[in-house]
């Protein structure tokens, strides 16, 4: 019997509040040595939403799974229609207020490194640089047969190619890049094989079902372990890939801080969980800390492919 993955999780009704303070971030940053954790609820004021926070796409959608997309041929027609048509909205994202805060927390020697469970390349767009990449990015495409690796703008360009005239207007766009589409807008879309052996083509992100690298688990565990402190930046931390590190963290007596407006699975082994927007709040405690954050280079917000903002949330 083939188990799905773990999408969601209820909170307790005994968990501690969160705060509407800053300044324990603030605090704690000032001392460096700090380790970020990121995820969805970063990038939803970039226009990319979340999975879990209020309008999460978990509400009408569910993600492409590891074990859906190797098992057959229509799974990965659909998954790749779909990304395809989400790709040219997701490629216009820009870095947002908070990811900008993060690059100059890490210019002025306050970050001991950033691990990120998203895969929009917003963090190092914004300046950041070492960014771990939990589960991979978008802008990389592997091979399932021979390993090979290629740019995604490579694969955009043969898939416009394939399907000439493609343009389903969709319904929405999830936090993975994917687009809501009927099967009927799915239609006949062409997927195209690996260019070196002709094998099938995946993106190189760790999909729900799939397991993150060992090697890069044990990369952020290191990270971890020189850190002395650790805080989380829009993340709801249902899925283990990141509440591990939380866990980790806590064990080893370092201060874990959570910035996300709703209750997360981490609340537990947090000092507090700041219950504010990120992008104002990291942008206020800059300011506090006497840090300078870059100017945004453009609009903040990238409408959704429905022409409606994306509310905040967390993943």
């Amino acid at each position: 019997m083939r188990m799905r993955p773990t999408l969601t999780w209820t909170p307790p009704e005994d968990l501690p509040p969160g705060i509407t303070d800053p300044e324990p971030v603030a605090d704690v940053l000032g001392t460096g040595g700090v380790l970020v954790l990121s995820g969805a609820g970063i990038s939803t004021e970039s226009g990319i939403p979340d999975y879990r926070g209020e309008g999460g796409s978990l509400g009408r959608h569910t993600p492409m799974t590891y074990q859906d997309f190797t098992g057959g041929a229509r799974a990965r027609r659909r998954y790749w229609a779909r990304s395809h048509l989400g790709w040219r909205t997701f490629g216009r994202a820009r870095p947002n207020a908070g990811h900008r805060a993060v690059a100059a927390f890490a210019r002025h020697g306050l970050l001991a490194g950033v691990i990120t469970q998203n895969v929009d390349g917003l963090h190092q767009a914004a300046g950041s640089e070492g960014v771990v990449e939990l589960h991979g990015s978008l802008e990389r495409v592997v091979c399932l047969s021979c390993g090979a690796l290629s740019p995604r703008r490579e694969l955009a360009r043969r898939l416009e190619e394939a399907n000439a005239g493609f343009a389903p207007v969709a319904a929405g766009i999830n936090p993975d890049g994917d687009a809501d589409l009927t099967d009927d807008q799915v239609g006949d879309f062409r997927v195209v094989p690996c260019a070196v052996c002709g094998g099938v083509l995946k993106p190189d992100v760790v999909f729900f079902g799939e397991s993150v690298p060992p090697q890069r688990v044990e990369h952020c565990r290191a990270l971890v372990r020189g850190a002395a402190s650790l805080l989380v930046l829009g993340s709801s931390l249902t899925v283990m890939s990141g509440l591990r590190f939380v866990r980790q963290a806590a064990e080893a007596g370092k201060p874990v801080l959570i910035v996300n407006r709703d209750p997360t699975r981490g609340d537990r082994h947090a000092v507090t969980r700041v219950a504010l927007p990120l992008g104002a709040t990291l942008t206020a405690v800059a300011e506090r800390l006497g840090v300078p954050v870059d100017a945004a280079d453009g609009a903040d917000v990238v409408d959704g492919v429905d022409g409606r903002a994306v509310a905040d949330g967390s993943r």
